[in-house]
C-alpha cells in the first residue's frame, strides 16, 4: 500500500521568511518601517476578525443559529493586510469563508451577526446566512458564494464592467486553494488575461480543500504560480504577516488599475478550524496546529507592536473592545426578528443596476 507524508517543508518554507526570529520578533537585520499607529490598524483588525469568529462558532455551539459556517480563524493576518490595500471604490467577491473578508472591509459586525441568525437584520435581511453576505451599498461587496470557484466569473465580469464603464475601479476575487482546481479559475482568469481586465485574485492557501490536503491533488508549490500560463503576474506571500500582503496587495491592484491587466497574490495561511465549525480535522496531521500557533499571526504583529513601544495594556484594551463589540452584535443578531415568510420572493432581482452592461 503507497504511504504518503505531508509535504511539511511547504509551510516551513513560509514560516519565518519575513525576518523573524524564532519568537516572531523581527531581527536587528531589518528596521521596522511601519509606525506603532500603522501596525495598531492591522492589529485591531485581526483581531475583530477573530473575536467575530469565536462568537459565531460559540453561537453555533449552543445551537443559536441554524445552517453551517466556516470559519476563517488563523487567516486574519491576510484578510486584514489584503483589504487595507483595497480603494473604497473598489469592488471584491468572497467564498463561503467570508466572515473576515466583511469585517476587513468594514462591515458591520451587528449586521453580519444577524445575517448568521438568519435575522431579518442581516445584510440579505436573512436569506443568505453566514455563506452569502452580500452588500453593494457601502462595502462594494459582490457576495460571498457557497460553490467553489462561483466568485471567479462573477470577479472577471465585475472587472469587465469596470473596464467598459471607465470608472478606475478594481476587482478583488478573494477564494481559497481548492478553488485553483476548477476549471472557472481558468477560464475566468484567461478572459482577464486575453482582454487586460482590472482584476487581482487573492488566494488564501490553507493547504487544505475540504479534508483534501492539496498537494495530494496539485504538482504545484505555488498555486499562483499558474498565472504564469496566461501572462499574469505573480507574488506568493507569508499570509501570517499582514504587512508582508498588504505591500504585495499594492503592487497588484496598482497593475491591474493602470490598465496592465490581472495580477495573482497568493498568501500561504493556516486554516484553525476543520473545513466548518464542529469539523474535528482529524485528516490533518498534528504537526500542522503546530506550526499554525508557532506562527500565529496575532501574537507576531503585538511581539512587533511591544517591540515600538506598545504597551500590554494597550493591546489589551484592543481585544476588551473587540470582545464588548461581538457581544453587542450576538445581542443585536440575537433579539431581532425574523424575516416575514411572504418576503421569500422580495429582492430575487434587480430592475436596474449601472454596472449591468448588458443592458
Amino acid at each position: 500500500m503507497r504511504t504518503w507524508k505531508f509535504p511539511f517543508s511547504l509551510l516551513v518554507k513560509y514560516k519565518f521568511n519575513h525576518n523573524t526570529d524564532k519568537k516572531g520578533v523581527r531581527s536587528l537585520a531589518t528596521k521596522e518601517k511601519y509606525t506603532k499607529d500603522q501596525l495598531m490598524e492591522f492589529y485591531r483588525t485581526m483581531v475583530r476578525i477573530r473575536t467575530f469568529e469565536e462568537k459565531a462558532a460559540e453561537c453555533f455551539t449552543k445551537g443559536m443559529l441554524a445552517g453551517n459556517i466556516h470559519l476563517s480563524i488563523g487567516q486574519e493576518a491576510a484578510e486584514a493586510g489584503a483589504f487595507a490595500a483595497i480603494e473604497p471604490k473598489d469592488y471584491f467577491t468572497s467564498t463561503h469563508r467570508g466572515h473576515g473578508h466583511a469585517i476587513a472591509r468594514g462591515a458591520d459586525p451587528k449586521r453580519a451577526m444577524a445575517e448568521l441568525f438568519g435575522k431579518k437584520t442581516g445584510y440579505c435581511k436573512g436569506k443568505g446566512g453566514s455563506m452569502h453576505i452580500a452588500d453593494m451599498e457601502k462595502m462594494n461587496h459582490l457576495g460571498a458564494n457557497g460553490i467553489v470557484g462561483g466568485g471567479q466569473p462573477i470577479s472577471a465580469g465585475s472587472a469587465l464592467a469596470s473596464w467598459i464603464l471607465g470608472d478606475d475601479s478594481v476587482t478583488v476575487g478573494c477564494f481559497g486553494d481548492g478553488a485553483t482546481n476548477e476549471g472557472s479559475f481558468h477560464e475566468s482568469l484567461n478572459m482577464a488575461a486575453a482582454w487586460k481586465l482590472p482584476m487581482v485574485w487573492f488566494i488564501e492557501n490553507n493547504c487544505y480543500g475540504v479534508s483534501t490536503e492539496i498537494h495530494r491533488v496539485t504538482n504545484t508549490p505555488d498555486l499562483a504560480s499558474r498565472g504564469a500560463a496566461y501572462g499574469v503576474p505573480y507574488t506568493v506571500v507569508d499570509g501570517t504577516n499582514p504587512t508582508d500582503v498588504y505591500e504585495a496587495m499594492l503592487v497588484a491592484m496598482e497593475h491591474a488599475r493602470s490598465g496592465k491587466g490581472p495580477y495573482l497574490v497568493e498568501a500561504k495561511v493556516y486554516r484553525y478550524q476543520g473545513h466548518y465549525c464542529g469539523d474535528p480535522a482529524v485528516y490533518r496531521p498534528k504537526e500542522y496546529m503546530e506550526h499554525a500557533l508557532e506562527n500565529d499571526g496575532i501574537e507576531k504583529l503585538a511581539k512587533r507592536l511591544l517591540a515600538l513601544g506598545a504597551s500590554q495594556e494597550e493591546l489589551d484594551a484592543v481585544k476588551k473592545a473587540a470582545d464588548d463589540e461581538m457581544n453587542e452584535a450576538v445581542r443585536f443578531a440575537d433579539e431581532s426578528e425574523y424575516p416575514d415568510p411572504a418576503t421569500v420572493l422580495d429582492d430575487m432581482y434587480v430592475s436596474d443596476n449601472e454596472r449591468c452592461v448588458a443592458r
